[in-house]
């Protein structure tokens, strides 16, 4: 995977060719969810035909994939600073997409367990080289915009991945519902290797460093900033509350709403996609519009629209009306989703350009391993705990828990915005 710099007018990639690219990688990035969240539009149909119990489908979509997604992505983040990012990002995909198919050919719990380890194998090398990409494609004061429009992805796919689940899992089983969502990924891969150029690096940085930074090296400069530990750790309670409650809300609609799975992937795929694209993007304009006059901004935005989503939160789980129950989960999507474009686009002016796949890769080892990794299966277990001490089904309960560790997430972003300036001039 030798590096190859291509020769872009005036020194950078035409808007078309830039666009382009940004297009094609946000669409790998809805490949990405989709393979990973349909597990999660499928997850009753596989519980009652496997046998398995809420902490085991938390495992399957938590910790299972995001142990080896959040480690493996260091040393491919670390090639990805020294190597061609389109080349990884191809194979990547072929890997995770050939994964999802093996899934649907899972006999017990075991083997479903490890075809989704395989799932977030593939995926580790996603998103870090992607990150850096698009670094290289936009100025500081539209990097966050353009993030976002390719965070955006993240919640196409979870459209996507709700809306097919449901209507294939109906139409099919769950097993063929696999197959059927994980060959279309190797013909993307083959489309980004052939048309997507690589950027130049370091292109619209004033001199680009050529010292390189092993994972310990990036690791430790990350952590002895100010700022970072807090975007880090508040991003993963945002993840925690993300996939802790996220996961389990097509759950929550069959057992508290009777609602049918193909009317779940249709509702959700609009509450959650349609709102996580709204939040994303959202967050990704506002926080350069106000982070232009303050830097602070990118991160405190998110961290007061997190807390302003409690209540909210509050009222989807609580109400009997399945129709407020939606109107007021829609809000709290869009809420909750503005904190990852900004958090990405500061941390990378944190850093050197030949750093920025790893500080991606290092920012989403703390995110996901311990929002992906441990909300949906202490979730889960709150939900067993629950329903062996009570008799009654604890969902509910567990999903309050989740949903109000977004404080923790208000105080951490805040307490990062605070810090910010202090690190901006080194």
């Amino acid at each position: 995977m030798k590096e190859t710099v291509e020769a872009p007018p005036a020194g950078g990639l035409s808007n078309k060719a830039r666009t382009y690219a940004l297009v094609v990688l946000t669409i790998v990035y809805a490949f990405n969810f989709i393979d990973r969240q349909i597990l999660v539009i499928l997850q009753e149909a596989i519980k009652n035909d496997l046998g398995l119990s809420d902490t085991q489908l938390g495992l399957l979509s938590g910790i299972s994939f995001a142990l080896l997604y959040t480690i493996l992505g260091l040393p491919i983040a670390q090639l990805a600073d020294r190597y061609n990012r389109r080349n990884i990002i191809a194979v990547s995909l072929t890997v995770w997409s050939a994964m999802t198919v093996l899934s649907g050919m899972a006999q017990n719990f075991v083997q479903l367990l490890l075809a989704r380890v395989g799932v977030g194998v593939g995926e580790a090398g996603g998103s870090p080289p992607a990150h850096s990409m698009i670094s290289d494609m936009y100025t500081a004061k539209r990097r966050s915009t353009a993030l976002a429009v390719y965070s955006a992805g993240l919640y196409l796919g979870v459209f996507l991945g709700y809306t097919s689940g449901g209507y294939l899992q109906e139409a099919y089983d769950w097993r063929t519902t696999f197959m059927m969502v994980g060959l279309p990924g190797v013909l993307l891969a083959i489309i980004l290797r052939m048309t997507v150029p690589e950027p130049p690096r370091g292109l619209h940085d004033t001199k680009a460093p050529d010292k390189s930074y092993n994972i310990f090296e990036a690791i430790k400069f990350l952590f002895r900033l100010k700022s970072f530990p807090y975007i880090a750790f508040g991003c993963a309670m945002s993840g925690f509350v993300s996939y802790g409650t996220g996961n389990f809300m097509p759950s929550f609609m069959v057992r508290y709403h009777g609602i049918a799975p193909s009317e779940i992937g249709l509702t959700l795929g609009i509450l959650a996609g349609g709102g996580g694209m709204i939040g994303t993007f959202l967050g990704g304009a506002l926080t350069d519009r106000f982070g232009a006059k303050d830097v602070r901004w990118y991160l405190w935005l998110p961290g007061l629209t997190a807390v302003c989503a409690i209540p909210l939160g509050m009222i989807a789980l609580y109400t009997d009306s399945k129709y407020v129950m939606f109107g007021t989960y829609f809000c709290v999507v869009i809420l909750a989703t503005l904190y990852l474009a900004p958090s990405i686009a500061v941390t990378h002016r944190l850093v050197s350009p030949n750093m920025r796949a790893m500080s991606s890769a290092v920012l989403f080892l703390v995110l996901n391993l311990i929002g992906m990794g441990l909300g949906p299966v202490l979730v889960g277990a709150i939900s067993d705990y629950e329903l062996a001490r009570t008799g009654v089904d604890g969902l509910r309960t567990a999903l309050t828990v989740g949903m109000l560790i977004a404080l923790i997430k208000g105080y951490l972003f805040w307490m990062g915005g605070k810090r910010l300036n202090e690190d901006l001039p080194k």
